[in-house]
């Protein structure tokens, strides 16, 4: 993970797009985080994983949920899939 001014950033663009390549680069603003620069591969890579949780979160929230089960059967023939 690499460390760079914005100010830095701003006058080697390229090369810091080049650097997220290879790992994530954290952008500074007064010694703070201002922005985290990452390639294209690791971001879409984070937003599937971001899904995958919400899916498992939906998933557990479903089976938690009071009332009667349907069987499978059941479900399946209320979907036409049978």
């Amino acid at each position: 993970m690499a460390i760079i001014p914005v100010s830095e950033a701003r006058d080697r663009l390229q090369d810091v797009v080049q650097m997220a390549q290879v790992e994530a680069v954290i952008l500074q603003r007064y010694g703070r985080t201002a922005a985290v620069l990452i390639s294209s591969e690791r971001y879409e890579q984070l937003l599937e994983a971001e899904d995958e949780v919400e899916d498992i979160a939906a998933f557990d929230d479903a089976l938690a949920e009071e009332g009667p089960n349907i069987p499978w059967e059941q479900v399946k023939a209320d979907l036409g899939w049978q």
